[in-house]
């Protein structure tokens, strides 16, 4: 094999003087020609490609998070806002980057007016053709503007505008809307209250199917539970969804909650060892750690989530990088 190696080198070196020799013996006029001839100008590629957060309408007309190409960075907000907008409009410009499984919600004719952002507050401006949508959508429609407009980093809040006026009633089901909008307008609502006492909103983040690939589906459950959002959260993913619904959770029906303890902006949570799906190598399946993080992020005012068992850290979930 070293002489195989030494013989190749031998080769190279030789090829090398050889080309050099003809460089040198060719007329300049000859090669002034070849250099002629030759591309002046190299076109740059951005090999880079972008992907933002969005959520549309599933086969189960639930709203999943799923994600986009799109064109724009982050530095130009409203530029990359109206992107997000065009691909929840049927039909609209970026009907192509839809994923298989899912479908727009904002109805055909819709046209983007204007937008306007400015620290933290966005303002979409539509025509009126975004009313011209079922009765049984017409919230789910707000709920998919505001989530996907909040999913893009820096925007907190959405003002909604129809024709320059502030949208604040919808026509059909008479819903009052707030004249700012944030995540706290809820998504996929569910009702399971016997009581106007002691009302608890609560987003916690499922687990939807499309073929072989999992999505991520958030549901705001208003119930009559005065407990801490976070034990919420954990009982409901750990025990069995409705049967009537394709929603799943992979956490474990025998892990607890054990702790709280929010550190700065961590909120740290301690669990028994039924949290690990290998208990031998302590590894949390990357769908559980999703689902706590994700609901977490959606009900605390906090930047990382962190997962301890036996007050050890086994995993930090970055929310910033899993929205």
């Amino acid at each position: 094999m070293l002489k195989r190696m030494l013989s190749r080198k031998i080769f190279v070196v030789l090829a090398s003087l050889f080309a050099f020799l003809l460089l040198y013996l060719i007329p300049d006029s000859v090669s002034d020609n070849l250099l002629t001839d030759l591309p002046q100008e190299l076109e740059y590629v951005n090999s880079e490609v972008i992907t933002d957060t969005i959520y549309l309408l599933d086969s189960d007309n639930y709203l999943g998070q799923t994600m986009v190409v799109t064109n724009i960075n982050n530095d130009d907000i409203e530029k990359k806002a109206k992107e997000l907008i065009n691909v929840l409009i049927q039909g609209g410009e970026g009907e192509n980057q839809i994923p298989s499984g899912f479908k727009s919600i904002l109805p055909s004719e819709t046209k983007i007016i204007s937008v306007k952002y400015e620290d933290g507050l966005i303002k979409i401006n539509f025509s009126e053709d975004l009313l011209d949508i079922s009765k049984e959508l017409e919230e789910k429609m707000i709920e998919a503007i505001v989530y996907t407009l909040t999913s893009i980093d820096g925007i907190d809040k959405v003002i909604i505008y129809v024709e320059d006026d502030i949208l604040s009633k919808l026509p059909q089901t008479k819903i009052n809307l707030p004249a700012t909008l944030d995540r706290s307008f809820g998504i996929n609502k569910e009702y399971d209250i016997t009581s106007s006492k002691d009302i608890n909103q609560v987003t916690i983040y499922y687990i939807n199917k499309y073929n072989d690939d999992y999505y991520y589906v958030p549901v705001t459950k208003y119930v009559n539970d005065t407990r801490d959002k976070i034990s919420i959260i954990v009982d409901e993913l750990s025990s069995s969804y409705s049967s009537s619904t394709n929603l799943m959770s992979f956490l474990n029906s025998n892990a607890k909650l054990l702790a709280v303890e929010q550190i700065d902006n961590a909120l740290q949570l301690e669990f028994n060892s039924y949290i690990f799906n290998d208990q031998i190598e302590n590894q949390i399946l990357e769908e559980v750690i999703y689902t706590i993080s994700l609901s977490v992020a959606d009900n605390y005012d906090v930047d990382e989530v962190i997962f301890t068992v036996d007050n050890q850290e086994i995993y930090k979930s970055v929310i910033k990088t899993i929205e």
